[in-house]
């Protein structure tokens, strides 16, 4: 048997589809004896984890690690598996492996690691261990050799969702669980139309892994994965995990045409630039077919940052699309990287004042505001920040408290950031968000959205950020409120 480990990353409330290892399933589905242990929807993964490994033959433990919460959660469950089971290899697939293969191979319990794509490479692997035992042929693995160096082999071509399976939905141990009410409707799921971007953002942890490539499922299939969920799961809405959902105005179109029968309400992740070139018809189709919020990467107030990321789309083009998208009923959500690591003063005074122009604009739009975390990458990092960051060399050092803050960027912590500007834009935040209340959180009740937007408004007015603890406790008693639910 091979167990496949989806570490606990979310509250239970925001679990979804665990795509990664749905992605692996499907390719061994009919061939090889597995199971899913998922810690979003399981309270004891690890107890499940020793069941399973006492009552079969386990040859394979794979468990898919993102930066965060889930590298955390996978650490002790990999650390006791390996000291019941010594002899089942462990292999650690996903994006933060990916990112960082030599840290995770430097834990004694990760023997292999798969970057970037895993269908294929996870087949190459398995068979080899049940063969040859000789890795150095699987492309897109990286593994310890008979002294304990490690050994990168080249990287894998990208392949489409299309020439995989459908995901095995019906072999999670219940897949009502996953569907959850999000703003987009009562019963939302999840689905990944492409892999990878073809963009080479520098700030992105994106292109160390794709390498500037995607490749896109077919339209017709996308509709057809999607009606199968709603005949068998009765779904609403769903949420796309694509890095890039907008490829072409003519795939877009197509693929608007081919979902609109279905009645759903979506969202996804899009280019401005892409976007803002769509005509009017093409627009309207993608409202009629469900087309919510869609997510778009701002990521600066400033051109000439803008110009550093290697983004390709200037503040113009951001102005002009937030206009535009509102008279299609559509929200736009902007997200913005805070914090150039050449003028991160500047940068900050910069963006906060563009985010307010795009308030005056298009009130409707929701603001992201993030602090910039840098990852390797091929092109040099943004802010060449090469010299002033070392990144951790095993993961738990990755999952200090100083190190889990830079991740999940509640404090990055880094020597460009000075603190007092890092609360500025915390504090930023904190005022646009409550004076907007997000639409997607659907358990704010009206009052709660009230309180928030008399509390802020005065400091929106002015302009004035600094200090605002009235915010920071009615955001708390907000909180409270909603405990029950946090832990269904």
């Amino acid at each position: 048997m091979i167990i496949l480990l989806h570490p606990r990353s979310t509250k239970p409330k925001n679990r979804r589809f665990p795509l990664a290892v749905l992605s692996l399933a499907a390719v061994l589905e009919g061939k090889d004896e597995y199971a899913i242990v998922d810690g979003n929807a399981d309270p004891q993964p690890g107890v499940t984890l020793d069941k399973l490994a006492r009552g079969a033959d386990v040859t394979l433990l794979a468990v898919s690690v993102m930066p965060g919460p889930q590298m955390v959660a996978a650490i002790p469950l990999c650390r006791e598996f390996r000291s019941k089971y010594p002899r089942v290899p462990i292999v650690w697939g996903g994006y933060f492996p990916s990112l960082y293969p030599d840290a995770a191979l430097n834990a004694r319990y990760v023997d292999f690691v798969v970057r970037g794509q895993g269908e294929e490479t996870f087949l190459e692997l398995i068979e080899a261990l049940r063969t040859t035992r000789r890795f150095a042929g699987v492309k897109g693995l990286s593994f310890k050799d008979d002294f304990g160096l490690h050994v990168h082999n080249a990287e894998r071509p990208l392949r489409s969702p299309n020439d995989f399976p459908w995901l095995p939905y019906g072999r999670l141990p219940n897949a009502e669980k996953y569907i959850m009410p999000t703003f987009l409707g009562k019963r939302t799921v999840v689905h990944q139309a492409s892999i990878g971007c073809p963009f080479r953002c520098t700030f992105c942890g994106v292109v160390p892994i794709y390498k500037g490539r995607q490749r896109t499922e077919e339209p017709k299939r996308t509709a057809a994965v999607l009606a199968h969920l709603k005949q068998k799961y009765s779904i609403d809405s769903v949420q796309f995990y694509d890095n890039n959902f907008f490829l072409n105005e003519s795939h877009s179109a197509e693929l608007a045409a081919a979902i609109e029968p279905l009645g759903l309400k979506w969202w996804c992740e899009g280019r401005i630039d892409a976007v803002l070139r769509y005509s009017d018809d093409t627009m309207r189709l993608l409202r009629k077919s469900g087309a919510t919020m869609i997510f778009f990467g701002a990521e600066s107030g400033s051109d000439w940052v803008l110009e550093q990321m290697n983004k390709k789309v200037n503040t113009g083009q951001t102005l002009c699309l937030a206009e535009r998208i509102r008279k299609f009923g559509i929200v736009p959500e902007f997200s913005f990287v805070v914090g150039n690591p050449k003028d991160p003063e500047r940068d900050t005074f910069e963006t906060i004042r563009f985010i307010r122009r795009i308030k005056r604009i298009n009130p409707d739009a929701e603001i992201i505001v993030q602090h910039y975390i840098p990852t390797p990458h091929p092109d040099g990092m943004y802010g060449e920040v090469e010299t002033k960051i070392e990144f951790p060399r095993t993961p738990e050092e990755w999952a200090t408290e100083r190190w889990y803050n830079f991740t999940t960027r509640h404090d990055p912590n880094v020597a460009w950031l000075p603190r007092r500007l890092k609360h500025r834009i915390d504090n930023f935040e904190m005022v646009v968000n409550s004076r907007w209340p997000t639409i997607q959180d659907i358990h704010l009740p009206r009052w709660g959205r009230a309180i928030l937007q008399g509390l802020s408004g005065w400091r929106y007015l002015l302009g004035f950020y600094g200090y605002p603890k009235e915010l920071q406790w009615a955001q708390r008693l907000l909180a409270l409120r909603k405990p029950r639910l946090e832990s269904l």
